[in-house]
Order: structure tokens, then sequence, then C-alpha cells
């Protein structure tokens, strides 16, 4: 055990500060005044808001400033050496070999027309670390440690033929591949499925540990911390709010701020939710389905060779939620996207208030396009970067009801309103906005067609968990209002039942299990429910290490 008092930092950093800066050479904090170290062998969490400085914090580690910005304060030791006094020739060859970074995405940061095992190796290679050999048989011997499956021969597949999971991991392997002093995880499991989260945590945690490395690891979720920090620095606005060891961090919180971050973590309920009472007059949810989705089977590929979705059927009722959960290709999406007429099926059918629907989008009609709506996961991809919201909201309203401009201008307004957005909003880009502003407009441009179902395709899953609990607020908030019925995809199962009266729980293309949510969250439990539940992190830092290793 790394005795903390006795031995020097690996890391130390002191007052550091960046600032965005104009053309005018003019300075507006972002970060201040950041105070941290971290023993060899630890790790420290940066944790917080979307905006509060951890990513900021992280690169300034390693020396680097985004576009805009400077550091124009403090210190950031590494052993002996201030990374911030290095000239940037000095600072990039102590990158990927003395610090080296994992970031959220790895699916970017690989190449697709390289061999994964060239990308993995080739920072030893080009600095002159080790020979391609030499690195070949370092790189073999980490996917050893990361549990990577074929270890000897994975390293000649490309980027797209392994999964998310085993990339992120392999992305590991390319930061450990010079044994850095420091290794800096920007949330590398934002993205992934509860399942492979396990996977992939369990896989750091080792390394980490063999290697003795110090970590610093970014991350919005203080369940997931929990799970692998050592010490917690929590963020907002650019501020340290607390900083302390984890276990005081999540057990005695001194901060309402902190509090508020774990109270949005996400964890289990603790109950199930009750059933709700609704504020509008609609049909008992016993009544005829909205939606019926019946035997439908779908794939991709010519004649629909590879099949996505085989034989599955639910049902959505009249201001109700459904809520879809799997894992990484369980075809969630893909019954999203087969509802909405985005693809065709290849046998089943699907029908709206008892009116079949045809598969193809352009062959609905303009009302049963208007029914059913689709908001997206990213809403950076979906909305158009060149257009005000204004304009981006007008369109449905302008297709669907061919309002005036007068009456566009009004109803634009409303529906900021209700999603709890500014009207003066309107005249903003979508680049001037935060993520989950951009996840309200995308949920206002939804609603902008008045429709029956909206289909919400993991909405949450790329926001803070503060943001995300209040955009499913704001969802129950506007079910009972208007009435809206949605089909809720996610895979986070934890966020599922505090949102769904029913739940289709889906893996390789088939529902293998269906009812309301009490019945399917009550045991005894489908192996495969059993499996998601045991696969969300609880609020104790030991969580992880008693977790049953996978066979």
């Amino acid at each position: 055990m790394t005795d903390h008092g006795k031995q020097a930092p690996a890391l130390q950093v002191n007052g550091l500060c960046v600032s965005a800066q104009n053309r005018k050479r003019q300075l507006t904090p972002i970060v201040s005044d950041i105070n941290f170290s971290i023993a060899p062998g630890k790790v420290t969490a940066l944790i917080g808001e979307s905006g509060s400085g951890k990513t900021t914090i992280s690169l300034a580690c390693l020396g680097f400033a985004r576009a805009g910005c400077v550091i124009n304060a403090g210190s950031v030791r590494l052993g002996n050496v201030d990374v911030l006094q290095l000239s940037n020739s000095q600072r990039r060859a102590i990158r990927g070999i003395d610090i080296a970074y994992i970031a959220q995405s790895a699916a970017a940061a690989f190449n697709g027309a390289l061999t994964l095992n060239r990308q993995v190796t080739e920072s030893a290679v080009i600095n002159g670390v080790m020979t391609q050999a030499d690195a070949n048989r370092k790189a073999i011997s980490l996917y050893r440690e990361l549990d990577l499956p074929n270890p000897e021969t994975i390293g000649d597949r490309y980027p797209h033929q392994v999964s998310g999971g085993q990339l992120q991991r392999l992305m590991a392997a390319m930061a450990m591949i010079c044994d850095p002093t420091l290794l800096i995880l920007d949330e590398p499991t934002t993205a992934l499925d509860v399942t492979t989260q396990i996977e992939v945590l369990r896989s750091f945690k080792k390394l980490i540990r063999s290697k003795h490395t110090s970590a610093i690891y970014v991350s919005h979720d203080l369940a997931v911390v929990a799970q692998i920090a050592d010490d917690v620095l929590v963020l907002k606005d650019g501020h340290t709010v607390e900083h302390g060891p984890i276990s005081q961090i999540i057990n005695h919180p001194q901060q309402a701020y902190t509090a508020q971050l774990i109270d949005a973590a996400h964890v289990m309920p603790g109950h199930l939710p009750e059933p709700r009472t609704l504020q509008v007059n609609t049909a008992p949810p016993d009544s005829l389905p909205l939606l019926t989705v019946k035997t439908v089977t779908a794939g991709y590929g010519r004649a629909h060779k590879f099949l996505a979705l085989q034989s599955v059927s639910i049902d959505a009722y009249a201001s109700r939620t459904i809520g879809v959960i799997g894992e990484s290709g369980s075809g969630k999406t893909t019954l999203g996207r087969v509802i909405s007429g985005l693809m065709n099926i290849k046998s089943g059918s699907i029908s709206l208030a008892g009116q079949p629907l045809d598969s193809a989008i352009h062959l609905r009609d303009r009302e049963q396009l208007r029914s059913i709506q689709f908001a997206f996961q990213m809403a950076d991809v979906a909305l158009n970067p060149r257009h005000r919201i204004k304009k981006i909201l007008g369109r449905p309203l302008a297709f669907y009801f061919n309002l005036s401009r007068s009456a566009i201008d009004e109803r634009v307004a409303e529906l900021l309103d209700m999603v709890e957005l500014p009207a003066g909003f309107a005249q903003r880009y979508p680049r001037e906005l935060s993520g989950g502003e951009k996840q309200r407009v995308n949920l206002a441009r939804a609603l902008a067609a008045n429709p029956r179902l909206i289909i919400c395709d993991e909405i949450t899953s790329a926001l803070d968990t503060v943001v995300a609990k209040s955009i499913l607020s704001l969802l129950r908030s506007l079910q009972n209002r208007i009435g809206v019925s949605y089909i809720f995809i996610s895979h986070d199962i934890s966020t599922i039942i505090k949102m769904a009266d029913t739940i289709a729980v889906m893996r390789d293309g088939k529902v293998v299990e269906y009812g309301t949510t009490s019945d399917v969250m009550t045991p005894p439990y489908h192996p495969y429910t059993q499996l998601l539940l045991d696969s969300v992190p609880e609020m104790r830092t030991d969580w992880l290490d008693k977790l049953p290793s996978p066979d």
C-alpha cells in the first residue's frame, strides 16, 4: 500500500489557472486556483457537470490548452519537472511516454485504415523506446492483462472488427505501452453500456494497480468514480468545491453541490416508483394500445441478410412510457428506426391506433409522420449548426401545420417555454447552447409536430448526471401536461426503472422479457435482466472488487 505521507507525489498541481483569451488578449478565467497531488499508484477523480473544468484541468496536466485558451498561472510538476515550463518540443517528447491520455471516444481515437497493433505500438517505436518486435511483445502482454480475447492475434484486426468495450481497452494498451508515470482517463466509460462498463473499469483498475501508475480519472458519475478513485476533486464552474478521500466524499459530503451529484448518480432507486396519476384526460391504460408492433423481423444488408430484430412484439399506450433496455447491439435503436419508418421491415406489422403503418417512411401520409417523432441521442449531430433555433423549430411547424410567420414565431416561443428555455434562445445557434440545452431543443423540435408518440433514443446517455436528471424530470412533466407517449430507449436500467410504465428487455434482437415495470423488476428475474441489474454500480467503494469475476 502506498503511503501518502512519506512518498513524494508523482503529480503535484499548484495554483493552476486557465483562461479564455479573446482577440484583444483579454482573459476570462475558466479554471481558477486548482490544487491537488497524486501519489504513485493512486487515482484522483475530477468530477462535476459539463463545463466544470474537468477536461480543461486534465489537458493542462499535459501542458496543453485548447484553441482560444491559455494556461496563465500555476505549476504542474511531474516528478521533478514542471510541465508548464517545458518548451513545445519538450512537452511533445513526454506525451505518450511519461504522460498518456485515454479519450472518451475510442472510435474517434483510432485510424480505421490501420491495424490495431500498429497503432498501439506506434508511440513506443517512433520515439525509440523499443523495437517493433519488443513493442509487439509488450502489446500482447498488455492485451492479456486487459482480459482481451485472443491476445496473440487481436492486434491484427482493424478497429471496426472489435466491440466498443474491447476498443476502449485497446486504447488503454496504447496509453500504457511505454509505462507512463501518469495516466489521464477522460470519461472512458460514459458511452458504454453497463455490462461493458464493468469489464472496462475492472481492466483499468487491474492495470493501474499492476503497473503502479498514477492516474487522473475524469467523470460526471460518482457511482463510477467510487469504484476506481482514491481521492476526489469536486468541481463547479472552474472552482474546487470539495476535495478529499472518496469514502469521505460519498459518505460524508460537506457541500450541497456534492450531495446533488450523489443524488443524480446512476444508481438503482431504493424502491420502485409508484404508478403515476396523470393530469390529462386520457384513456385508461388497459384500453387498446396506441402503437402495436407485432412479430417484426428486420435487418441490414440485401434482403435483410443480417438480422437485427427477430419476431419482436411490443405495445405502447397513450400517455404512458415503454422502456426498451439492452446492451449495445441488442436491437434497441433498430426497433426505434423501424417504428419511425426510417428502416424497412422483413416481416411482421406495425399499426398506429389500429391503422396499419407502411414500413417505408415515404409511403406514410403526413398525419402518420406527424404522430410519431424521433428524439435522437446526439443533439450535436441532430441540430443543423448553420440554422438558428427559430428556424430549426419553425420547419416542422410550417411542414405539418402551414402556419404563418407570425404564428410560427408565437409557437416557437411556446415550445421553448414547454422545454423550460427562455424565448430569447430562438435567436441562438446550436453552438451557443450547452449539451442539456441542445437536448431540450431536440425535444422541442419533436414536440413541434404535436405528436402522439416520441421515440427517445438514449437521449440522456451523453449528458452529465445532473443535466440528465433534469431532462428526465422534463419528460415526465410534459407527459403529465400534454399526454404524449414515449418509447424510451436506454442501456441504463436504473434510468428505465425511473421512467417506464412497461419494460421490454432486449438481447440479440429478441425481447427476452416484457411486462409492467413492477412485474419485470420483481424477483425472480430473467437471467439477462439479473445481469443488467447486477451491472449497475452501487455508491460504495468496494462494490467492483466484490463483484464476481466473469467465467
